[in-house]
């Protein structure tokens, strides 16, 4: 696990421009504390920095073929190297590493352009070809590892961080306006979208070839989820036979693995797997909240990790926390993402670099992946209706006025019942949201919640101005398919893990843990389970059994019946006491802060948001939407003032090198540059 960064350039490369990569590169120390390498040729310059994972005192990057006509550098993980090693040791390839990356070169050379379906991991990577003058970059195909791009008419920059490109002086920091518009709607701005004019992602599942002689760019999508064959068979020895697979090579590693657990099935299928894989050597870590025992989940997880013989680690987060924490953990998220729980992996992954665990699992994935989200389970219905392929009932209509009356006296049912009411009393929410969205547009997020909030607030919080400036995209657009629909459930998932798993999942996840030097590896994202679950949907609709119904088949034989009876958890943090807390402790700096001086937001929003609301009014939710933003804007801005590499590096950030400083290390080198 590394982070990478570089350039290439249709013209020769100057001392200027390499201490530009240097500086990016020097700007994702925390993602690489043992080490950094480079690799410079007259027109390319590729960096990375090393976190140590596999092949500790060998795996130095660049790697090379056998000529050394062909270097790399990687971050993330081939799972499948050892196997892949031997195939291509078969075929008269020389290794000179044990490193897991080192496959990647050969396959290069075995297989061409092809060589990135030999590969089962996650990865963002770039790999110089010397002899035809080619670089390729490359993203896996969930997008788990992330790669920014910032590209001009004959010059491409790239970086694993978003903190990183900006760091090369090279561009003018700018919020985008459709991309903040996408923000207020989602919470988030959707892969491959960011929220910096000029700046953007490379999608998921692509790769992209540039030539320097002649200077040609070109953009290749290699992997579709939708293109997978239907599976015919029994779901249930499918799907364990994959995960089986799945528990055999996501623990491959020369350092301590620990498992993020909670009380839910996914995090305890995945500790399940690990423990069995390799037994007494996997830790378990959790997270509980001060003051609030109804969502503290440290005891049920304990109990767990007790019954796979593995030893347990946990903390404690306190409000205050949070909100010291909020500047620096809106920074290191690379992106603006306003998910009030991203405290919890923050944590967590501090704990775990604090434990000596440089490897965490967690359980991502099969939400998206089984119909474990009403929401979804929501999007597919509706949109079946709106396509004609389920009939309209006079249930479904009475539906609508059912929300009006509470489910019940249970204090959970008056409470959404009165949010609910409340919402429309407000104005903020509507009976039927996804009213006059276009007959191409799907019902899917447009039925969350924080979709309707976030349209409301859209309109009351950004400037006239700003909002003059948007294109003609619109966030339904994310979700806009001209009909007729194909398979809508194979779909739905596509939509769900593009964009709520990939951008508030997949890239928060990998921020927020290699903030604190920790690779964060999601077994149920792993591309052949995505495959195979797509396939069985393909031969037999599955939307309609109850949530999960199909994995948890599987997971009958992997644990207890009293972990199986728990209902649905999750790391639920006191959202209320967490927002209340960063209101009262940040709204007073917004009317001098970044949105106000640049016009994004009204001055008197300031104002606004600093006076009590009601819980069912948009406010508090849109209070913290606005503090996310304006500190990640803070942040970014910083970012993009140029400082050479070695000023950066005598600053580090203290207490990730603290806790370093007091963990055992291992004799390396520093690989000197390659020509």
């Amino acid at each position: 696990m590394c982070g990478i960064c570089g350039v290439v350039s249709a013209r020769p490369l100057d001392s200027e421009m390499v201490g530009r990569v240097r500086s990016m590169n020097a700007a994702m120390f925390h993602r690489g504390p043992d080490g950094d390498g480079e690799f410079l040729s007259d027109h390319a310059m590729l960096a990375m920095r090393r976190l140590a994972i596999i092949d500790l005192n060998g795996g130095w990057q660049p790697l090379f073929n056998e000529d050394k006509s062909i270097a790399l550098v990687a971050n993330g993980e081939v799972y499948n190297y050892i196997e892949l090693r031997k195939d291509l040791e078969s075929k008269g390839h020389r290794f000179r590493t044990g490193s897991d990356c080192e496959t990647i070169v050969h396959a290069y050379e075995e297989y061409g352009l092809d060589f990135v379906s030999h590969l089962r991991g996650m990865f963002g990577f770039a790999l110089h070809d010397t002899r035809n003058k080619r670089i390729i970059l490359v993203r896996d195909r969930m997008g788990e590892k992330p790669l920014f791009l910032y590209e001009t008419p004959d010059r491409i920059l790239f970086a694993s961080e978003m903190k990183s490109i900006l760091a090369s002086g090279l561009i003018n920091f700018e919020l985008d306006p459709a991309a903040v518009n996408d923000y207020f709607h989602f919470y988030y701005v959707p892969d491959p979208a960011t929220a910096v004019v000029g700046v953007r992602k490379l999608p998921a599942g692509h790769m992209l070839i540039i030539d320097t002689d002649p200077w040609r760019v070109q953009q290749r999508q290699y992997w579709r989820m939708d293109d997978v064959q239907p599976l015919m068979g029994d779901p249930t020895e499918h799907l364990r036979e994959r995960l089986e697979e799945i528990g055999r090579l996501i623990i491959r590693s020369d350092v301590p693995v620990g498992v993020a657990l909670s009380a839910g099935l996914d995090s305890s299928m995945v500790a399940a797997l690990a423990a069995k894989h390799s037994p007494g050597q996997i830790h378990a870590l959790s997270i509980g909240y001060a003051g609030t025992p109804h969502s503290d989940e440290r005891a049920r997880a304990k109990k767990l990790a007790q019954h796979l013989n593995m030893p347990f680690h946990d903390y404690e987060v306190a409000p205050d926390e949070v909100a010291d924490c909020f500047a620096e953990r809106n920074f290191m998220r690379d992106d603006p993402i306003a998910d009030i729980s991203g405290h919890g992996y923050y944590a967590l992954s501090r704990l775990a670099r604090s434990k000596n665990i440089p490897v965490l699992l967690q359980g991502h994935g099969i939400d998206e992946l089984f119909w474990g989200y009403s929401w979804v389970r929501d999007s597919i219905l509706g949109s079946m209706r709106k396509s004609g392929r389920l009939q309209i009932t006079l249930r479904d209509r009475l539906g609508y006025l059912s929300k009006l009356f509470p489910k019940s006296t249970n204090r959970k049912h008056l409470r959404d019942w009165a949010y609910y009411v409340g919402g429309l009393l407000t104005g903020w929410r509507s009976p039927r949201p996804t009213a006059g969205s276009g007959p191409d547009t799907l019902e899917f997020y447009d039925l969350a919640e924080e979709f309707e909030m976030g349209r409301y607030a859209a309109r009351k919080v950004l400037t006239r101005s700003f909002r003059e400036r948007l294109t003609s995209r619109r966030p339904e657009d994310w979700f806009t398919h001209p009909q007729p629909w194909p398979d809508l459930g194979v779909l739905i998932t596509r939509l769900a893990c593009q964009t709520y798993l990939l951008e508030n999942g997949l890239n928060q996840g990998d921020r927020l843990s290699m903030a604190w030097a920790v690779e964060l590896r999601l077994p149920f994202v792993d591309y052949r389970l995505v495959e195979t679950v797509i396939g069985l949907r393909k031969a037999s609709a599955d939307h309609m059994l109850p949530p999960k119904a199909r994995f948890r088949e599987v997971i009958k034989d992997y644990l207890p019946d009293w972990v199986l009876s728990r209902p649905k958890t999750g790391f639920t943090p006191p959202i209320n006491a967490w927002i209340t807390t960063l209101v009262n402790r940040y709204n007073s700096e917004l009317a001098k802060g970044y949105l106000v001086e640049t016009g994004v937001i009204e001055p008197k929003l300031a104002r606004t948001l600093a006076k009590p609301h009601s819980r069912v009014s948009i406010w508090p939710t849109t209070a913290y939407r606005v503090l996310v933003l304006e500190w990640w804007a803070r942040g970014m801005q910083a970012a993009a003032q140029y400082k050479p590499a070695s000023e950066i590096l005598s600053n580090p950030r203290p207490l990730l090198t603290q806790i370093l400083d007091n963990q055992p290390r291992f004799a390396h080198r520093e690989p000197a540059p390659a020509r």
